[in-house]
């Protein structure tokens, strides 16, 4: 049997590129984690295990970048996880004057070029907080 080489990051990006959103877990505390590492923080075991992410995730903070026109600004958001992990993504399809702290978001891969990208959209557009 031949032994992955692969690191944390290479198979996150590779469950991406087949459309799955995919963290670990430590079996013995049962911790989800994210980013992707060899081990887990805090603890430092190395019992890490890849399961489904839900996708459900609700903004915690976001800035917009600002841009000279004619080019948009973009957001920039910091999302926490149903299963725990706080990650920093982007929302898509909501205008960033409609996004606000406690949206509730789900995961969403898109392509940009060669690469999959994890970004997140509302829930229920328009909703108020």
């Amino acid at each position: 049997m031949r032994m992955s080489t692969e690191g944390p990051d290479e198979t996150f990006r590779r469950f991406l590129s087949q459309g799955r959103f995919m963290i670990q877990r430590s079996v013995a505390t049962g911790a989800a984690i994210f980013p992707p590492r060899v081990m887990a923080p805090r603890s430092g075991e190395t019992d890490l295990e890849w399961i489904p992410a839900g996708g459900r995730a609700v903004v915690h903070s976001f800035t917009v970048v600002a841009q000279k026109p004619p080019r948009e600004g973009y957001n920039i958001c910091l999302v926490d996880l149903e299963e725990g992990p706080r990650l920093m993504s982007r929302l898509v399809e909501v205008n960033n004057s409609e996004i606000y702290i406690g949206m509730a978001v789900q995961a969403l891969i898109i392509r940009d070029g060669e690469d999959s990208v994890l970004v997140f959209k509302p829930r229920v557009p328009g909703a108020p907080p």
